[in-house]
C-alpha cells in the first residue's frame, strides 16, 4: 500500500503579523520550510516572544530526535510583523539548512542599489512624527493620523530588534542560526533558477518575485477595477494606479519610490512636512514601497499548489498577473495566504473574482491593531472570498467554504493538512 503524502500548514497566532510553518510528510520523510516570524509593534496582545518559544518548542516535539531543525527558512520581506522574531535568542540553537530572502536584502545586488535605504528614510520620519507630536494644541484627527504615520515607519524601520532579526537571517555580526547559513537572494536574474525543485516528495518552490522594475515596484494603489473599497469610498477623479500617494508638493520626482525619499532626507527636506496627512502619506508610501518587495511564491508539492505572496501589493502581483506562466501557477492554488493581513489594496480583485479557478482555503494572519480596526481585514474581500466559496480562516474565527483540508484549531495556532491526491 503506498504511503501518502502530506502537507500541513500551521499559521501561528502571533498578533498582526505572520508566521507559517509547512510540514510536508510522506512515512519517515519530513520536510519543513517557515515563512516569516513578526508581529507589529502595536498588536493588541501579542507576546512575540512566547509565540517563538512556542514555534520551536513545536519543532523540538515533532522532530524524530528532539532536535528543533528546518529546511528552509523564509523572510518575505524586511518589515517589523514579518521578520522582528528571529530576534529572540532561541533561534540561536534551531538547525537550518537554508534562508531565503528578496533579492533586495542583498546590498550587492545592482538591483538593490536602485532602491535606495528604506530603513534611513524611516528613521528621519519617525522623528519628525515624534517632533510633530510633542507640539501643543494638537486636534483629535491630527494626533490620529501621525500615530498611524509612526506605525507604519516603526513597521519599515531599523529598530534594534529589526536589525537582530536580519543580521540573523544573514548570518551577519555573529549572529546566525545554530550553524551560520549563507542566504539565498530570490528572484535570481538567472530564470532557471528561481523554480527550485527541492529533491524530495514533488516538492518545488515557483519564486515569482519580486520583480526587479522599478516602475513595477513603485506600483501601490490599484485602480478601481482591482481595488476592494465600494465605489463610494473612491475619489473617482483620484483613482488611477498611478496617482501619488501624497500632494506634489512633496515629490522630488516620481520615477523610483526611495529615490525621492533619499533626495528629501539628503536635503533635509522631510522637515518641511508640516501637513499631518502629508507625513501619513509619505510613511504610507514608504510601507508600501517595502510591501512591493516581497518574496512572492508558489509551493507545489505533486499536483497541489499554496500561494504565499507576502505582503505584495498591486505592482507586484501585476508583475505575476500579466506573466503568462505565472498566471497559470496562481489560477489553480489550493491554498492562499491572504497578503497584507487581509487590506484593501494588497488582494486583486480579479484574482478572487475571476483568475483563482479552484476552490479553497485562505488563510488571514490577522491580530487588532487599534489603528487598523475599521479597515483591516477588508470587509469586501472577506465576502468575495466567501462568494466564491473559498473557506477562509482567520485566528479564531473560520468562515465556512468548500476547502477540503482537514482544520485543526489549537490556542497558539490553527493548522491545515491537505493529502497530495
Amino acid at each position: 500500500m503506498a504511503t501518502n503524502t502530506t502537507v500541513e500548514i500551521r499559521m501561528y497566532h502571533v498578533g498582526f503579523g505572520d508566521a507559517f510553518r509547512i510540514t510536508v510528510k510522506r512515512g519517515d520523510d519530513v520536510w519543513r520550510m517557515l515563512v516569516d516570524c513578526g508581529v507589529h509593534g502595536s498588536s493588541v496582545g501579542a507576546d512575540i516572544a512566547q509565540s517563538v518559544r512556542d514555534i520551536i518548542s513545536d519543532l523540538e516535539d515533532d522532530s524524530a530526535d528532539g532536535t528543533a531543525h528546518l529546511d528552509v527558512v523564509i523572510a518575505t520581506h524586511h518589515h517589523q510583523d514579518h521578520v522582528v522574531g528571529f530576534a529572540e535568542d532561541g533561534w540561536a540553537d534551531v538547525e537550518v539548512d537554508e534562508v531565503w530572502l528578496p533579492y533586495s536584502e542583498n546590498p550587492k545586488d545592482p538591483d538593490t542599489k536602485k532602491l535606495g535605504n528604506h530603513a534611513f528614510a524611516a528613521a528621519k520620519l519617525e522623528a519628525l512624527i515624534d517632533a510633530r507630536m510633542n507640539k501643543p494644541r494638537l486636534s483629535a484627527d491630527a494626533t490620529a493620523m501621525l500615530q498611524m504615520a509612526k506605525e507604519f515607519a516603526v513597521n519599515s524601520g531599523a529598530k534594534e530588534q529589526i536589525e537582530k532579526a536580519m543580521n540573523r537571517l544573514g548570518s551577519r555580526k555573529g549572529l546566525h542560526f545554530a550553524t551560520p547559513v549563507k542566504p539565498r537572494f530570490l528572484p535570481d536574474t538567472d530564470v532557471d533558477e528561481n523554480t527550485i525543485d527541492i529533491g524530495r516528495m514533488g516538492i518545488v518552490a515557483h519564486i515569482l518575485g519580486p520583480s526587479r522594475d522599478p516602475a513595477m515596484l513603485k506600483k501601490m494603489n490599484p485602480p478601481k477595477s482591482v481595488h476592494w473599497l465600494s465605489l463610494s469610498e473612491i475619489d473617482e477623479d483620484h483613482a488611477d494606479d498611478d496617482r501619488p500617494l501624497f500632494s506634489t508638493e512633496y515629490i522630488v520626482e516620481r520615477t523610483a519610490v526611495s529615490a525621492d525619499l533619499m533626495r528629501a532626507k539628503n536635503s533635509m527636506r522631510l522637515t518641511k512636512l508640516d501637513d499631518e496627512m502629508g507625513i501619513l502619506a509619505a510613511a504610507s508610501l514608504l510601507e508600501s514601497a517595502r510591501n512591493n518587495t516581497s518574496l512572492f511564491m508558489v509551493l507545489q508539492v505533486g499536483e497541489l499548489h499554496f500561494l504565499f505572496p507576502g505582503d505584495a501589493q498591486h505592482g507586484a502581483w501585476q508583475h505575476v498577473r500579466t506573466n503568462p506562466d505565472a498566471l497559470a501557477l496562481i489560477e489553480n492554488v489550493d491554498f492562499y495566504k491572504v497578503g497584507h493581513h487581509g487590506s484593501h489594496n494588497a488582494t486583486p480583485k480579479p484574482f478572487i473574482e475571476e483568475e483563482w479557478l479552484t476552490t479553497g482555503d485562505a488563510m488571514v494572519p490577522w491580530g487588532s491593531v487599534k489603528s487598523f480596526d475599521d479597515t483591516i481585514p477588508e470587509p469586501e474581500l472577506l465576502k468575495g472570498l466567501a462568494k466564491k466559496k473559498h473557506r477562509t480562516i482567520l485566528p479564531g474565527d473560520v468562515r465556512k467554504g468548500a476547502g477540503k483540508a482537514k482544520l485543526k484549531e489549537e490556542p497558539n495556532w490553527t493548522q491545515l493538512t491537505f493529502t497530495v491526491p
